[in-house]
């Protein structure tokens, strides 16, 4: 996406509240949430992957010729502030998709809260009128009721930890041959299972101050 311009006011403006965001407290009644989402390519062996298992010591081998199976989709979800994070995988990503994430979130995860601040890429279909398209319209207003989006600025996704979270997601636990979706939700519900249980942490260190000094060529000059 490359970089932002020098002295771009609409970015600093951004980029400013989502640290200030992360030296909040742990609050349960105005949790801190990130979000991320990426495409899955599935792909199924041809060959049967293990004629002949690998005895101990020697290095496991695996035939490079697969097949596409298709493509699904992964929300990932984290509050760095408690390790926790959840995983889920669908078909796709539409606008009706994230709102029925969201509702999960807000109605089956943090029930008790009486807001949530959301971060997240803004995409347009990271939005509150999604809700409407999704749910009627009581309920669609109930749920905004309860939501506050914060979006990382245009060229600073960095910014936002759901992407930290998704590229360890991605090295640990995707980057093995995932013949098809009913295997996707399987080994992300383990590797959900075994990091919360871990309660890693991703500790944040960007503040605003920080920004400022070096990113100052960002900063219009008045």
């Amino acid at each position: 996406m490359g970089d932002p311009p020098s002295e771009d006011a609409a970015f600093v403006n951004a980029m400013e509240q989502v640290p200030d965001l992360y030296q909040k407290p742990l609050d349960t009644d105005v949790p801190v949430v990130n979000m991320d989402e990426q495409s899955v390519t599935l792909r199924k062996d041809v060959r049967d992957p293990h004629p002949h298992p690998a005895k101990p010591g020697q290095v496991k081998r695996i035939d490079n010729e697969y097949k596409r199976n298709g493509t699904a989709s992964v929300f990932l979800f984290t509050e760095t502030l408690s390790g926790f994070r959840c995983v889920s995988v669908r078909e796709r990503r539409t606008a009706v998709d994230w709102a029925e994430e969201v509702k999960v979130l807000l109605e089956d995860v943090y029930p008790k809260a009486k807001r949530v601040i959301l971060v997240c890429d803004n995409l347009n279909t990271h939005t509150l009128s999604s809700l409407y398209k999704a749910f009627p319209g009581a309920e669609a207003k109930r749920l905004c009721a309860r939501l506050e989006i914060v979006y990382t600025p245009k060229h600073g996704s960095w910014l936002n930890i759901a992407e930290i979270e998704l590229s360890v997601l991605t090295r640990q636990c995707l980057c093995c041959r995932i013949p098809d979706i009913e295997t996707l939700q399987r080994e992300t519900q383990a590797w959900q299972k075994r990091r919360n249980a871990e309660q890693k942490q991703v500790d944040w260190q960007w503040t605003t101050e920080d920004a400022r000094i070096r990113l100052k060529h960002l900063y219009p000059k008045g």
